[in-house]
C-alpha cells in the first residue's frame, strides 16, 4: 500500500521569509541586550569597570552580578537536571570560560554590543578542571535522582559476576570507546523578545515545548503560569539544546521586567556554545563474551562521562541483545570548568550505539562470522533487564531488505580487500533502536463558518513536521482535504501537551507524532458530537429537530438533507463550534521501540587517507508512515547528524584555559553537501496500534543512532584500521 505524502504546509513561509522565528519580532520601544561572557575558565571576578560602557550612546542599562536581574524562583522538574540551575549572573564565581558576566541594554543593537566591547573585567583565575582525558580517570558515582533511572548501575543478574563471566567465555573483546563533546549548531540561534503588559509576559522565545518553557520561565520570575504566554511558531532547528530555559529567554524576561520596556536578547555563535548546553564527552569500556557459534553470554558497558544526562550504557544496552550476564554501570567525572551539558538528539542512544554497535562488528570478525548473522543470533524478542515484550518488532526484516536492496552479499569480509583505483572500499553495518512512548495529550478541534477547521494543541514544530502531520490528521479525522484544516501550534495558551505536566514537551524524545495525533482522533469525535447536536438544536438549522443525523464527508447528513457545516454555522450564525480531547495513558505492559538497520559505503584514499561517504542505506520500522515525504526527511537528516559525529564534529576544549577553541561554524565542522551522498531510506510499514491509535512510532532521532557505528565499521572494512575515537579524521587513518 503507497505511503500518504504531503508536502510542508508552512515550507512557502519559511523559503520566502514570511515565517517569523522568535528574534525577527520587533515590538514599539524595543531595547536590545547583548550578552558578555568571561575570558577565564575558573576563578572570581575581582572588578568590573562599567564606567566607559555606561557613558557609551544608547545605553540604557548593565546588569552584573553587583546588578541582578529578579530571578526569585528555580527551575522544576527535569529542566533542574538537565538544564544551568545557576541564575544568569548569580555571584563573582566564574565556573567555565564563557560564562555570562553582564548584559547590557541599550536602544539598539550596535550600540549594546558597541558598549559591552568597553567593560573590563578583571579577575582572580584559578587553573580550569578543563581536560576531559584528565578528569576520566579519577571519576566518582553519578548522583542518585528519585524517580529517574539514568546512572543507576543494572545488573542481570543482580549478583554477576561480569568478569569471571567474560574469563569463562569462548571468545571475548573488550575496547573503549571515545566520544567528544558535541554543540547544537542550529540554524536559529537561541533568541527571545519579551513584553510585560499589567504584570503579564508575552516572550517570542525559539523552543520545543511553549507550555513546559511558560511553565519554566514561571517558575524562576515567580510569577502565575497564567501570567506567561510563549509564542513559538517556528523553530529554526534544535535537536535538545531548545527543550528547556536557558539564560537568553531568562535575561530577556528579566530585563524587560525591570526596565519597563520590550527586550531582545540574541545569542551569538561563539555564546551558543557556552551559555547554552551541549552534548558531554564520554569514555565507553564495552566488553563482550560469546561462544564460538555467535551466542553472546556477557556484556560489561561501563562508562564514563562529563554529566549524567547521557548515560549510553543505560540507554542502549538493555535494548540491543539478548545475553545472560550484563553488566552496565556509569561514573561521572565531578566539578569540571565546562559549560553545562544536557540533552542533544538521541543522547545516549546515539553514544552508546557507537562502541555497542562497534564491539559487535569486532565480534563478528573475531568469530569470522557475518555481522547480520551475528545479530540476529542474539535477537531479542522482548527488553533484556525486565523480559517486557516489544509491542511491534520487525528488525529482522530490516536487516533482509536492507541488505537486498545495499547489496551486502558482494561484501568482502577481509579489510582491504576491494580498491577502485587509489581508493579502498569498504562496507559496515549496524542496528539502530530507539525508545518509542507518547503521552496522555490534550487537543482542540473547531469547526468554522468558512468552512475550514482548526486544530490546536501547545506543541512545536521544530523542523520536523509537525505543521503538515496535524492537517493531514485532522483531515482523515474529519474527512475533508487538508487543505481545510488550519493547524495552531507553537503557543502556551494552546491546549497542553501533557496535560500540564512540567516534564513532558513538545517536540522532544522523538514522541511528538505519536503523542499529538491519538489526541486529534479523540478531540475530532468529540468536535463531531458537538457539531451534530448544535444541528440539531440550533435556530436556524436546516436540520433543527431531525434524528438520526450523521457526520460524513464535512457535511451533517439526515431527514434527506445535507448540509455542509461551514453552511451550518452561517445559517445558524453561530460562530465556531468545537470540544477538546485527551488521548488515553499509553499500556504499560509492553516495551516500545522504533529500530532500523544502516547499510554504509566508503572510500578511503591509500595514499591521503581522506575517506569518503558513497552509499548509505537504511531500512526503518517505525510503525505507520503518516507522511512518507517528511518522515524520509527526519531520516535521512538523523543518519547526516550521526554520520556527523564519525566524520567532523567535536568540541575542542583547551585544557590550560577551558576555552573551547572551535566555538564558530567556520572551524566547528559540519557536513556539507560535498561530504555526503543520497540517503536510501526505505520504511517497512507496519502499524504499531498498541502504542497509538495511528499507529505511529517515534522517528525523528532514530537515524541517528548507529549511523556512526556502520560508518566506522564500513571504515574498517576498507582499511583493516578500527578507529574507536571519533571524530574519524585523515590523520587517525594514517596514523
Amino acid at each position: 500500500m503507497a505511503q500518504p505524502t504531503m508536502n510542508r504546509i508552512d515550507a512557502r513561509a519559511k523559503v520566502t521569509g514570511a515565517a517569523k522565528y522568535a528574534s525577527d519580532h520587533n515590538l514599539p520601544g524595543m531595547a536590545y541586550g547583548h550578552m558578555v561572557t568571561s575570558t577565564i575558565g575558573n576563578g572570581q571576578i575581582v572588578s568590573m569597570d562599567l564606567g566607559a560602557a555606561r557613558a557609551a550612546g544608547g545605553v540604557i542599562d548593565i546588569y552584573t552580578h553587583d546588578n541582578q536581574p529578579s530571578f526569585p524562583g528555580a527551575l522544576p522538574g527535569l529542566a533542574g537536571i538537565f538544564a544551568e540551575t545557576r541564575h544568569p549572573l548569580a555571584d563573582r564565581e566564574i565556573h567555565y570560560y564563557g560564562q555570562l558576566v553582564a548584559l547590557v541594554v541599550a536602544d539598539t543593537i550596535e550600540q549594546a554590543r558597541d558598549a559591552a566591547a568597553l567593560i573590563k573585567v578583571t579577575y582572580a583565575a584559578r587553573p580550569p578542571k578543563s581536560s576531559f582525558e584528565d578528569a576520566k580517570r579519577s571519576p566518582a558515582d553519578p548522583p542518585s535522582l528519585p524517580g529517574l533511572p539514568l546512572g543507576q548501575p543494572i545488573k542481570k543478574p543482580q549478583d554477576v559476576d561480569i568478569e569471571a563471566a567474560l574469563a569463562a567465555s569462548q571468545v571475548r573483546v573488550e575496547q573503549t570507546y571515545d566520544v567528544p563533546p558535541r554543540h547544537h549548531s542550529m540554524m536559529e540561534p537561541h533568541a527571545a523578545v519579551a513584553a510585560w503588559q499589567s504584570g503579564k509576559l508575552t516572550i517570542y522565545s525559539g523552543t520545543q515545548g511553549p507550555a513546559a518553557h511558560a511553565m519554566e520561565l514561571a517558575a524562576v520570575l515567580g510569577v502565575e503560569l497564567s501570567d506567561v504566554h510563549v509564542v513559538s511558531p517556528y523553530v529554526g532547528g534544535a535537536f535538545g539544546g531548545k527543550a528547556f530555559t536557558w539564560a537568553p529567554a531568562l535575561l530577556a524576561a528579566a530585563a524587560a521586567r525591570a526596565l519597563g520596556r520590550p527586550v531582545k536578547v540574541v545569542t551569538s555563535r561563539e555564546q551558543l556554545f557556552t551559555v547554552t548546553g551541549h552534548r558531554a564527552a564520554s569514555s565507553q569500556t564495552l566488553a563482550l563474551g560469546a561462544y564460538r557459534d555467535g551466542r553472546v553470554t556477557a556484556i560489561k558497558h561501563h562508562t564514563t562521562c562529563q554529566s549524567i544526562v547521557e548515560d549510553p550504557g543505560y540507554r542502549t544496552t538493555p535494548k540491543y541483545y539478548a545475553a545472560p550476564n550484563v553488566d552496565i554501570k556509569l561514573m561521572v567525572t565531578p566539578d569540571m570548568n565546562l559549560p553545562t551539558a544536557t540533552i542533544m538528539r538521541a543522547p545516549g542512544d546515539e553514544a552508546g550505539s557507537f562502541a555497542l554497535e562497534s564491539a559487535m562488528d569486532e565480534l563478528a570478525v573475531r568469530l569470522g562470522m557475518d555481522p547480520i548473522e551475528l545479530r540476529m543470533k542474539n535477537y531479542l524478542e522482548s527488553t533484556l533487564i525486565e523480559g517486557t515484550p516489544y509491542s511491534s518488532k520487525h528488525l529482522d526484516e530490516c536487516y533482509r531488505a536492507g541488505a537486498a536492496r545495499f547489496g551486502w552479499s558482494r561484501r568482502s569480509a577481509q579489510p582491504g580487500a576491494v580498491t577502485d583505483g587509489d581508493w579502498l572500499v569498504g562496507l559496515g553495518m549496524s542496528t539502530a533502536i530507539l525508545d518509542s512512548g507518547r503521552a496522555p495529550t490534550t487537543v482542540r478541534v473547531t469547526f468554522r463558518p468558512n468552512g475550514t477547521a482548526t486544530v490546536a494543541c501547545a506543541t512545536s514544530d521544530a523542523g520536523t513536521g509537525m505543521w503538515t502531520i496535524m492537517a493531514m490528521t485532522g483531515a482523515r479525522a474529519l474527512e475533508v482535504s487538508a487543505d481545510r484544516i488550519k493547524p495552531a501550534l507553537g503557543d502556551s495558551w494552546l491546549p497542553v501537551v501533557g496535560n500540564g505536566n512540567p516534564d513532558v514537551y513538545g517536540a522532544v524524545g522523538s514522541a511528538a507524532t505519536s503523542t499529538v495525533t491519538p489526541a486529534i482522533l479523540v478531540a475530532a469525535k468529540e468536535a463531531i458530537g458537538k457539531l451534530v447536536e448544535h444541528a440539531t438544536t440550533a435556530e436556524g438549522s436546516p436540520l433543527l429537530g431531525a434524528r438520526d443525523v450523521r457526520y460524513e464527508g464535512g457535511s451533517l447528513i439526515g431527514a434527506g438533507k445535507a448540509v455542509a457545516f461551514g453552511e451550518l454555522l452561517t445559517l445558524t450564525r453561530s460562530g465556531e463550534v468545537g470540544a477538546q480531547g485527551t488521548s488515553a495513558a499509553l499500556d504499560e505492559g509492553y516495551a516500545y521501540a522504533s529500530y532500523a538497520a544502516h547499510f554504509c559505503e566508503v572510500r578511503v584514499n591509500r595514499w591521503t587517507g581522506e575517506p569518503r561517504l558513497s552509499r548509505f542505506t537504511t531500512v526503518v520500522d517505525a510503525g505507520a508512515i503518516l507522511n512518507a515525504q517528511t518522515a524520509r526527511n527526519q531520516i535521512t537528516g538523523g543518519v547526516l547528524f550521526g554520520l556527523a559525529a564519525a566524520m567532523f564534529e567535536e568540541g575542542k576544549v583547551e585544557g590550560a584555559t577551558g576555552r573551547i577553541s572551535n566555538a564558530n561554524l567556520a572551524d566547528y565542522l559540519l557536513p556539507i553537501n560535498a561530504d555526503t551522498t543520497e540517503i536510501d531510506v526505505h520504511f517497512l510499514d507496519y502499524p504499531d496500534t498498541r502504542l497509538s491509535p495511528t499507529g505511529a512510532r517515534g522517528i525523528g532521532e532514530l537515524g541517528t543512532v548507529g549511523a556512526a557505528a556502520a560508518f566506522a565499521n564500513a571504515i574498517y572494512n576498507a582499511t583493516g584500521k578500527r578507529i574507536r575515537t571519533l571524530p574519524i579524521t585523515l590523520d587517525k587513518l594514517l596514523a
